[in-house]
């Protein structure tokens, strides 16, 4: 596959935007500004990830970042901008974070976050949206808001999910930043890699991904992992059986089983 730059992806100012080999990089680009976010870089991620997800040629989606910091959280200036909003402004702002932290837990494709620096408030946000996270041994982590009066509102929702609720707790009453190998005891991050082997180690194993498992079983399997932590047991299991009953059904089960039987190779 070519790489791809599609017609309404060409005007990022804040991102790059690539695809091929099956895999799509979205690339945070504001190195200067520690890859800081603001409004106009959320919109920008929201459109990048919403072209991978309905990039039929795409299977797993890396989420990294250029220079030497992965991401700062909520850009200074834009945070003093924030300081003259009304209630409505704020809230439409806080909105609009939401709606892209929801689009990424909930894409139906695999995300790797392809960590080489720090990742700090809502930048950590972003980190513990990934499905899966790569870091470098020298990054740090942390929700420092409580730190400057703020509130770690929307990604607590995630996190507690992520971590349980007493780790979150830990992580976002103290405002203490941890280190790469913390985060990896506390479940934040998956792999830790050197730097020189970092890229190459996240694409080594989103191609195995992609290769090795059924698309439309990830999918289905995010979706129900992203449902059960707010239903009941009894509730969780009829859900669970009716979408085991389901991929029964579907063409890649069909697939799968049939290889497993004649002992064939599958490269999905």
């Amino acid at each position: 596959m070519t790489d791809i730059i599609t017609p309404e992806l060409d005007t990022l100012r804040f991102l790059q935007y690539e695809a091929h080999d099956r895999l799509a990089y979205i690339t945070l680009n504001r190195p200067a500004k520690r890859n800081a976010l603001s409004a106009n870089v959320v919109t920008e991620l929201k459109k990048a990830f919403e072209q991978a997800e309905a990039d039929d040629e795409v299977k797993i989606i890396i989420l990294r970042a250029s220079g030497d910091v992965f991401c700062a959280g909520a850009d200074l200036k834009y945070l003093q901008e924030l300081q003259e909003n009304t209630y409505q402004e704020n809230l439409a702002d806080s909105t609009h974070l939401m709606q892209l932290f929801y689009q990424i837990y909930t894409l139906k494709k695999v995300v790797i976050g392809q960590v080489q620096g720090h990742a700090l408030a809502g930048g950590c946000g972003l980190a513990a949206l990934c499905d899966f996270v790569f870091a470098v041994p020298e990054a740090k982590f942390g929700y420092t808001e409580v730190k400057m009066g703020f509130l770690p509102a929307i990604v607590s929702v995630f996190l507690v999910r992520r971590l349980g609720e007493a780790r979150a707790k830990q992580l976002l009453l103290s405002g203490d930043v941890v280190s790469a190998q913390q985060a990896l005891d506390y479940g934040l991050v998956n792999f830790l890699v050197g730097r020189d082997e970092l890229a190459d180690a996240v694409r080594t194993y989103a191609l195995r991904l992609a290769r090795e498992n059924s698309a439309h079983s990830m999918e289905l399997t995010k979706e129900l992992l992203a449902h059960l932590p707010e239903m009941g047991l009894e509730e969780a299991l009829r859900y669970a059986a009716q979408r085991n009953a389901d991929a029964r059904a579907s063409d890649d089960s069909r697939r799968g089983i049939e290889s497993f039987l004649n002992k064939a190779p599958i490269e999905w």
